[in-house]
């Protein structure tokens, strides 16, 4: 990647821009699903295609495919029609996107975005469309507008940022989504969703890790712990009758950084003698169903509460992930809820009763571990991540799709001595998107990434050249999957972590050995070697 990246052209349209058609080039767009993984899913059209071929290969009757499509979902969603019908194109929205702010092309506002499938909806779903064409704002369904779809729909992270600024609570998300699932009906689609969902049938998870490959890999986790803390820790799969089914991203099983947090959830779930189980079968908490179709987000979001009876465990709880958490808290109750076999999660360890979870029966690991920190419930030496100097990007689902803003800083602020915010244009309901969601983290799509991730780096820039921030956290998987690649090129020298990632740096365990170093095996200062004793009370000593 170039220097002249740097450099956006703020390029008008120039003349209709229904006339402008989308330029296919590298690094600007991803490759299409493989037919193994549509017949795999039982998803239409299965054949070999890419983006950048002039014959995309459709069904004969894609144009009413899609129009069936579209009339059966404005039937079935009120809240499609509504988007459709309310937008008066105001432009509070338009430079709110970071791919319009990153790459400055018109069709990137979400305005305009909405508008090449809310054309489409005037032309044939509403009388003066019908009659008057595009005096009344329609436009004729051809292959040319299946490609513009294809290209700008798929350069939505479906981050929601957009709707935070509109006047009429439009969500353009929602738009995106629907637009993504007509096109699934015709075959066209990409690879980075449909495998992951493959996946995920295949071996119960995106990365196609298979059952005892899963197995090994929380062993060597626990092997690693002991040879940091000295404390053997115990990692039960499948575990029959357990009080609580934990589900977390199958990247913490085998990504980098996302490894760190996996070592800091076992580190915590010992330390408080916790009754838990992992699952082979629901060894994903991701759901790329999300990005693609609400039946594949039903489908695939059923395989946790499947699992969950089957074991007979009284609750669920879920580690750091971004889509998981929008796909439990947004859609799960209507479309396999309510889960009324299980309980109302209650912690084991403070006997607080979580009511908000009352119809999903899953709790946010960011909540119950906030909850143990409020209690006095954990010994912390926040010393032990004095290397960092911290700041927290809200990840897009977690942060605007249920709102879980607090949590996170406050364990932060209890297990580092250096936090630091960005600037609060940039965070909180109003954060900026990485740049790589809803199944874009591709590297064929790279210059797109490092052009959406812009806003989120230049914020990221802000707080390295101000107070020396040299971490940056975050709660989602795609997150620590591809901010580095995005800090490598913008802000080089800050790195990515989870939070309890720092958790389990700081949590002073019982019985451990002299830590001399962090979960990266990185050495701890010599001022912040510690280890702990039990008192006669059985209250913790920090020795440093």
């Amino acid at each position: 990647m170039s220097e002249p990246l740097i450099q956006i052209e703020q390029n008008r349209l120039a003349g209709d821009w229904t006339a402008v058609k989308p330029e296919f080039r590298k690094g600007t767009y991803c490759y299409s699903a493989a037919a193994k993984n549509l017949q795999y899913l039982g998803l239409p059209n299965p054949r070999e295609w890419q983006p950048s071929d002039q014959d995309w290969k459709l069904p004969a009757d894609w144009k009413q495919i899609i129009l069936d499509g579209f009339k059966e979902r404005l039937g079935r969603f009120r809240s499609l029609r509504l988007f459709m019908d309310i937008c008066v194109r105001c432009g509070a929205c338009a430079d709110k996107c970071h791919f319009y702010i990153g790459s400055s092309d018109p069709k990137n506002m979400p305005v305009l975005r909405a508008e090449l499938m809310r054309s489409i909806y005037r032309r044939y779903f509403t009388a003066t469309g019908r009659l008057f064409g595009s005096l009344a704002g329609g436009r004729e369904l051809t292959e040319d507008v299946i490609k513009e779809w294809f290209y700008y729909f798929y350069q939505c992270t479906e981050c929601r940022r957009c709707s935070v600024f509109c006047p009429y609570g439009i969500d353009t998300a929602e738009i995106t989504m629907i637009g993504r699932e007509l096109l699934n009906l015709i075959g066209v689609n990409i690879n980075w969703i449909t495998e992951p969902a493959a996946n995920c049938y295949r071996t119960g998870n995106h990365l196609g890790i298979q059952p005892h490959g899963f197995k090994d890999s929380l062993e060597f986790a626990a092997d690693e712990l002991e040879e940091i803390t000295g404390i053997r820790v115990e990692v039960p799969i499948a575990k029959k009758g357990a009080e609580i089914l934990f589900v977390t991203p199958s990247a913490d099983y085998f990504g980098t950084p996302h490894y760190f947090t996996l070592l800091g959830y076992l580190a915590l779930f010992h330390e408080i003698g916790l009754d838990y189980t992992f699952s082979a079968y629901a060894s994903e908490g991701g759901n790329f169903g999300l990005f693609s179709s609400h039946e594949m987000m039903k489908r695939l979001n059923s395989k946790i509460y499947d699992e969950a009876k089957r074991l007979g465990v009284k609750w669920i709880l879920g580690g750091e992930c971004g889509h998981m958490w929008r796909v439990i808290h947004q859609y799960m109750d209507t479309m396999n809820g309510p889960a009324d076999f299980l309980e109302v999660p209650v912690s084991p360890v403070t006997g607080t009763r979580f009511e908000h979870t009352k119809s999903t029966k899953m709790l946010h690991i960011a909540e119950f571990t906030a909850d143990l920190i409020h209690s006095g419930k954990l010994a912390l030496d926040p010393s032990r991540n004095d290397k960092w100097k911290v700041t927290y990007h809200d990840s897009c689902n977690p942060a605007r799709g249920m709102g879980l803003l607090e949590e996170p800083r406050y364990i932060l602020k209890n297990v580092c001595n250096n936090f630091h915010e960005m600037p609060a244009d940039t965070i909180r309901e109003q954060t900026f998107c990485c740049g790589s969601g809803s199944g874009l983290g591709t590297d064929e799509n790279l210059e797109m990434r490092l052009r959406g991730g812009f806003p989120r780096a230049n914020a990221v820039r802000y707080v390295k050249e101000k107070h020396g921030v040299n971490l940056l956290t975050c709660i989602c998987a795609i997150d620590k999957a591809t901010l580095p690649t995005l800090l490598d090129y913008w802000v080089p020298g800050v790195e990515v972590a989870g939070v309890h990632e720092l958790l389990g740096n700081a949590l002073v365990m019982r019985g451990e050995k002299q830590r001399a170093t962090n979960l990266r095996g990185e050495p701890l200062a010599q001022g912040n070697i510690s280890s702990s004793a039990e008192n006669s009370d059985g209250s913790e000593t920090i020795h440093a």
